[in-house]
Formats: C-alpha cells, structure tokens, sequence
C-alpha cells in the first residue's frame, strides 16, 4: 500500500528542497558574482531532476509489485535527502508490503519526528500496528489521524478494523458507516460496514447492503462471498451458489478459511456461515 503521502510528494518538493540544500551551497551561492540565470539555477534544478528520478523509479517499483526494490529506492532517497518525511514514510510502507512490520514502525517514527503535524505517517503506522494486533496503539494513531484531518474516511474504516480486532463491533460499525457516508464511492469501508452489521446481528440490513452493493460493483469479491454464505445461512441456496460461483472466479482465497480468519479478517458469524457454506458444499 502506497501512502496517499506519495500523491502529494511531488507538490512538496519546493519546499523539501529548502529543507535539504545544505547552507554551505547557499552561501557560495550568494558570493558567487552576477551569475547567470541558467548557472543560478542548475543546482537546484538537479536536485529536482535527482528526487524525480528516485521517487519516481520507487513509484514504478510499486506499482509492479516489486517492494524489494521499491525499498532500495526509497533507500537511496533517504540517503540523500535524510530529511525527507515522506520518504521514511513511503519505505515503511515498502516494508510493510513484505511483512516487515517492526522495521516499518521505526521508518514511520522517524517520518513523524519530521513532520509531526502530517497525519498519513500515523496512518501508515496504525496500519503497521494492526498488522502486529496492537490494536489499542493501533486506534491511537488512528485517533491523531482524525485529530489532524476530522473526518478522514481512510482513518475512520481503519480505526473500525482495530476495533473489530479488539471485539468493540458496535464501535466498528459506527466508524465504517462514517467513512461510507463520507466518500460513497468508498466500497471497502460499506462492505466492512456490511460485515460488522451481520456480526452485530443485523442480518437484514446486512444482507440489503452486500445485495446493492454487488449491484453497484459486481466485481467486487469480498462481498459476493460474504453475501454467499449470509444467503446460505438464510436457506436461500440456489442464490448463494450462484454468487459463490462469482465469487471464487474473482478471488479463490475465500475457500481458505485461515485466510478469511486472519488474513482478512472477517467477523466471526460471518467465518462461522462461510464455514457452513463450504462443509455443505465439500
């Protein structure tokens, strides 16, 4: 997962580049006498042009799936411009994807100590948390997040998932709602809202919810196979293998109940009607 720090990073960079020229270059700068235009603005422009080229090399990297060297990149960055926030915080997130979470906690420590008034370092630490189930501190920096950013969609679904860890579902119901209403557009953050509901016991409104939103996004897995096992559960099997038949063409991990347990991390009804489904079905 890339930071939505990354999408602004360019943006910033006129102000990172007063951060990192050393004043030695500046006070030569200054003595240098009636310098031309195009001497005066070499350096920084190949400060500009070297910044471009490592970021946007980790960028391509990432996009590719390759986190190893998206991760040397980054690297190579920091390195160079050791005070660069978003840089620590866009490698955390390169080692976060390789599961190496501890590491990443020390990136983003070291984002937050340079910038720490920027809520995505904490974001991106909260979900390194989650990943150890440090679900309190988790909430924590999701809580400084929305302190930062009121109302911020992504720290709002994220705090319900700590939440969900911590067995606190009408909390996790209530901040998945939030985030839908917010951006409705954000899929996820309804289909985890469906989730909670149906753990909650709200199996109607559940079921309601997955049914318009497999309308609204027929590709979207997570929620065909949820609402495959609620429909199961309600003896409504005909529509159930019919939205299983979708859902496993979509993504075959959902017959891996381990995964759905701790990898995705489903509400227990929701593994527990999955668990029925697939007994049945086997």
């Amino acid at each position: 997962m890339v930071s939505r720090i990354l999408n602004s990073f360019l943006a910033l960079l006129c102000i990172f580049l007063l951060w990192s020229i050393p004043q030695s270059a500046i006070a030569a700068a200054s003595t240098v006498t009636e310098p031309t235009a195009e001497a005066s603005q070499s350096p920084m422009l190949d400060l500009f042009q070297e910044l471009n080229d490592l970021s946007s090399q980790a960028l391509k990297a990432t996009n590719e799936g390759d986190f190893p060297t998206a991760e040397t990149y980054w690297t190579k960055l920091i390195e160079r411009f050791p005070d660069n926030p978003a840089a620590w915080s866009n490698r955390g997130n390169a080692k976060v994807s390789q599961n190496k979470l501890e590491s990443a906690l020390l990136d983003y420590q070291k984002s937050i100590e340079l910038a720490p008034q920027a809520p995505d370092p904490y974001l991106n630490r909260g979900t390194a948390l989650e990943g150890l189930g440090r679900w309190q501190e988790a909430i924590a920096d999701y809580n400084k997040v929305l302190e930062l950013s009121p109302q911020d969609p992504v720290a709002l679904n994220n705090r319900g998932n700590a939440e969900a860890g911590l067995g606190e579902w009408d909390k996790a119901v209530a901040d998945y709602k939030q985030a839908a209403d917010l951006v409705p557009n954000y899929a996820f953050a309804r289909g985890n809202y469906a989730l909670a509901l149906y753990q909650t016991g709200e199996t109607a409104e559940a079921i309601r919810t997955m049914r318009n939103l497999v309308r609204k996004y027929p590709q979207f897995a997570d929620i065909r196979a949820s609402l495959t096992a609620a429909l199961w559960a309600e003896g409504k099997q005909g529509e159930a293998e019919s939205q299983w038949v979708s859902a496993i063409g979509l993504d075959s991990r959902y017959k891996d109940l381990d995964w759905l347990k701790n990898i995705r991390r489903w509400p227990p009804a929701m593994v527990a009607a999955m668990e029925k489904f697939l007994n049945l079905q086997s």
